[in-house]
């Protein structure tokens, strides 16, 4: 009589440390952590493009939208990618031949992306604190009347918005790694997780436009996708960095347990999905 396997943390923790080797080896990712890097060093180039912003505000909201541009389309390509490839070399099969559960596979895979995308929030964070700082000290020279108020931005809360960051891109991967569950191709994939990105920054619109003078059934809809999809846009801090400004630790909390809970839906549904499926 065969006994029944149980649920392994230790195997969870291979496959993500294996996820996480494999989009080491893949020049794409690295290309566009370089290419993030580059617009961040580079964005004290831009603030002659400023309109009226003060110039610490307007570097930040170039960083912050280098990285939410550049980690979404790490996050999407990644999941597709590394997910695929594991069915067309058919390592899966070798895989789950194994005592190894599809759970553990789905998740493993999860953990490994939002490493991956957590490495990379960090990366850019960091480097935008840099060119925060170099920035703030030369204004201070400059302007030596304003060191009576000391520093300009709040580096606490410019790390509080990166970790917002980070929890964005973690609920992205984990939506596309459901579609890729079921998918039949990466470009499907791909393309679906874009859509479930612009859907989940612009769903405000829908429900605000329906709130004012919708359709019952209108309303219902928008109702829907707002149940069904994130709400991105409660993941930017675009105001809150300036000193002086109570620290949003409790605006990041609630958003932290609002991104885990569609993290553990999106999962648990990837799981079933998975399981489903004929590889």
């Amino acid at each position: 009589m065969m006994t029944r396997v149980t649920f392994s943390l230790r195997r969870t923790r291979l496959i993500a440390f294996n996820t996480v080797r494999e989009a080491a080896r893949q020049k794409l990712y690295g290309f566009v952590g370089v290419l993030a890097a580059a617009f961040v060093l580079g964005a004290r180039s831009l603030r002659d493009f400023n309109f009226g912003a003060p110039e610490l505000k307007f570097l930040a909201d170039c960083g912050f939208g280098v990285m939410a541009f550049f980690g979404a389309a790490l996050v999407i390509t990644a999941t597709a990618q590394l997910f695929f490839s594991e069915i067309e070399n058919r390592t899966v099969l070798t895989l789950l031949a194994k005592p190894v559960w599809r759970a553990e596979f789905i998740l493993g895979k999860f953990i490994g992306l939002a490493f991956v995308a957590g490495v990379f929030c960090t990366v850019v964070t960091l480097l935008l604190i840099q060119v925060l700082a170099s920035r703030e000290a030369q204004l201070l020279r400059d302007f030596p009347e304003a060191s009576g108020l000391g520093a300009f931005v709040s580096y606490s809360n410019v790390i509080f918005a990166g970790v917002l960051q980070w929890l964005k891109l973690a609920v992205l991967a984990a939506f596309t790694l459901l579609v890729a569950s079921f998918a039949q191709t990466q470009l499907f994939t791909v393309v679906t997780g874009f859509f479930i990105l612009v859907i989940g920054h612009l769903q405000y619109l829908a429900q605000d436009a329906y709130a004012r003078g919708g359709s019952w059934l209108g309303r219902g809809m928008s109702g829907l996708i707002a149940t069904a999809f994130p709400n991105f846009q409660l993941f930017a801090l675009a105001d809150g960095l300036n000193v002086g400004e109570a620290l949003p630790w409790w605006h990041v909390a609630r958003v932290a347990l609002y991104a885990l809970g569609y993290i553990g839906v999106a999962c648990g549904l990837a799981v079933v999905s998975f399981r489903q499926r004929e590889i």
